[in-house]
């Protein structure tokens, strides 16, 4: 008679590859809210600038995520963070002829708006929506 073969233990995965896969999944949903948030909020703006938008969210989320992970307590660096995504965001601007007068700087003042605030409440509701999963944890 043939003994049947015993079952081959599951090889559970190393701590090491657990945790890899944890901090990307965090990284992936971190910048998926970043992103979802920036495009919403300029989504009234337009197509074109919610999807701009909705980039350097996804940006901002990615990089956002990594500068917790290596100092959680520099609040001027995040702010600082937000500041340069914020101006490459900018960058596609067009700028308007210094001549055009009190209109162009109005029109400056809109563009940047347009393109500063949807990242700002993006980073809001990033470090806000954080702050909420880490004081629910006991």
């Amino acid at each position: 008679m043939i003994a049947p073969e015993p079952p081959r233990p599951v090889v559970a995965p190393s701590p090491a590859t657990d945790s890899r896969d944890r901090l990307r999944r965090l990284s992936i949903g971190w910048a998926s809210l970043a992103g979802l948030t920036a495009g919403l909020c300029s989504l009234p703006f337009g197509l074109e600038m919610a999807v701009r938008s909705c980039g350097c969210g996804l940006f901002y989320g990615l990089l956002a995520f990594h500068l917790e992970r290596v100092d959680s307590n520099d609040s001027h660096l995040r702010a600082g963070l937000v500041g340069a995504v914020c101006g490459l965001r900018s960058l596609g601007m067009s700028l308007p002829s210094p001549l055009a007068g009190a209109d162009a700087l109005a029109i400056l003042v809109l563009d940047l708006l347009i393109g500063w605030l949807p990242l700002i409440g993006s980073a809001l509701v990033l470090y806000g929506t954080q702050r909420m999963f880490s004081a629910s944890r006991p």
